[in-house]
């Protein structure tokens, strides 16, 4: 987790309520807080949120799974793994089934052969998965493209706001 004034720099009015996530990590808050997860390429941002507690989370999801990977550690960047601890936090001592999902991110940021899908798309099936293993329904998304997005989460409506340099800002 990384917090808006260890990023900003000494120029920018730090703004404790926003809660930045870095790539292949996830993070809870509560309202008035802000959830934050810039340069979401072939990766997938899922939010999670409980309206009635007013309390979500945002996971910066890298890859499908371990399976995908030959590097070890930082298991959180993998849909499989963080999904599941993603929901378990957000939940909390409150059920899983009050909670709803967004997502954004998906993109083929580089060409690839013909024959072999994309790692953005692969990211968003498996997520899709996840949320369906865990009974979550998934309200909106913007996915796939070829261009970046970031995502932030409004804990007081759970309005998701995505952002893009070419497609300017849509509301999910």
């Amino acid at each position: 987790m990384t917090r808006n004034d260890d990023i900003a720099g000494p120029w920018a009015t730090a703004d404790p309520n926003t809660v930045v996530v870095m790539t292949g990590e996830f993070d809870v808050a509560e309202h008035p807080q802000v959830l934050v997860t810039p340069a979401l390429g072939s990766c997938v941002g899922v939010s999670m949120w409980d309206a009635f507690r007013r309390r979500g989370g945002i996971a910066h999801v890298m890859l499908p799974s371990p399976a995908d990977s030959r590097v070890v550690g930082r298991p959180d960047r993998f849909a499989s793994v963080a999904l599941p601890k993603l929901a378990a936090a957000v939940a909390g001592d409150s059920s899983v089934r009050r909670l709803v999902a967004k997502i954004s991110g998906g993109s083929t940021m580089f060409a690839v052969d013909g024959t072999m899908r994309g790692i953005g798309d692969r990211n968003v099936e498996e997520v899709k998965r996840q949320l369906a293993l865990l009974r979550i329904p998934l309200l909106a998304e913007d996915t796939g493209g070829t261009h970046a997005r970031t995502m932030e989460l409004y804990l007081d409506t759970g309005l998701v706001v995505v952002r893009s340099y070419r497609y300017g800002i849509k509301e999910l």
